[in-house]
Formats: C-alpha cells, sequence, structure tokens
C-alpha cells in the first residue's frame, strides 16, 4: 500500500434554499479551485442567518480534504 498526502481546506457555503444546497455550493467551488482530486467533504457546522424572524440563508461550514500535488 502506497502513502497518501492530503491537503484540507475550510469553505462555507449558503444558499437560500437548504443547507445541502449550500454543500453543494461550497463542493462545486472547491472543484473549480483545485480540480477534480477532492477526495472527502465533511460539514462541520450549520447554521441560518435571520433577518425579521426570516431565513435568508442557510450556511454550511464544509472541510474539504483532496490529494497533494506531487505527492503519491
Amino acid at each position: 500500500m502506497s502513502n497518501s498526502v492530503y491537503s484540507v481546506v475550510e469553505l462555507i457555503g449558503s444558499s437560500p434554499d437548504s443547507w445541502e444546497r449550500a454543500t453543494a455550493n461550497a463542493v462545486e467551488e472547491a472543484a473549480r479551485s483545485v480540480g477534480s482530486d477532492l477526495r472527502v467533504a465533511e460539514v462541520v457546522e450549520m447554521d441560518v442567518l435571520i433577518e425579521n424572524g426570516r431565513i435568508l440563508a442557510y450556511r454550511s461550514k464544509v472541510r474539504l480534504s483532496y490529494k497533494a500535488a506531487g505527492v503519491d
């Protein structure tokens, strides 16, 4: 078995619709930034932005790992 090294980045995705969409937005942005080597996404926190008693946005803090460049 070969050794592997992964980098980790943390993003906060938001959506007016749901935590699932907020999470997907964070993952999609990470894919655009670091490419297709994403391995695992872990939702570490969820919250909502509220104004006048109404939810404006769902937010997901997502920790994503991806294979480090040049390391096998």
